[in-house]
This record gives C-alpha cells, sequence and structure tokens, in this order.
C-alpha cells in the first residue's frame, strides 16, 4: 500500500506529493496562473515505485481536486498530457 497524496499550495506554487519515512518518493507540481488556473508542469515518482500506478494516482487526485474547485488543468508535464491525450475523462478539467 503507497502513502497517502498530500496537496499543499503557497502562493502560486503547489503540489500533490506523497512520503515515506520524510522523504518525497513521487509529486505533480503546478503553478497558478489564476484564481481558475493551474499549468501541471512536473510529475516525479521514485524509481522504486514506478510502474506501479503511482503517478496516476497523483493524476486522479489532481483531477479530482481540479473538478472540486473549478480549476482549469494547463498540462505542460509530458506524463500529463500524454494521460489526457489517452483517456477522455479526464479531459473535463483540461484548459
Amino acid at each position: 500500500m503507497h502513502p497517502p497524496i498530500e496537496h499543499e499550495e503557497t502562493g502560486s506554487r503547489g503540489a500533490f506529493r506523497m512520503q515515506r519515512d520524510g522523504r518525497r518518493v513521487a509529486e505533480m507540481t503546478y503553478s497558478r496562473t489564476n484564481p481558475s488556473l493551474v499549468v501541471v508542469d512536473h510529475t516525479y515518482v521514485d524509481p522504486s515505485l514506478r510502474g506501479g500506478g503511482v503517478a496516476r494516482q497523483l493524476l486522479d487526485t489532481m483531477v479530482a481536486w481540479a473538478r472540486e474547485t473549478h480549476t482549469r488543468v494547463v498540462p505542460m508535464c509530458s506524463y500529463v498530457q500524454v494521460q489526457f491525450d489517452r483517456d477522455p475523462s479526464t479531459r473535463d478539467v483540461q484548459a
């Protein structure tokens, strides 16, 4: 079982993070451009967790948050762009 995903936003920067033993093992970061628009710019998963669906968990958490907060997402991160292209169920949050 993976650790929970935490969301943090400070100023115009935010991230969805997973930590284990006080160490960041996965994250998806974004910049807020206005109150209803963010640019997701990076996704990282520790090599020990790759292939286990962690990046998708980050994406699903971010998409759920975007829906709840009526936030649109610009996918500058290649992983997020590929997932938006592949999975129509996520595109409702894409700007």
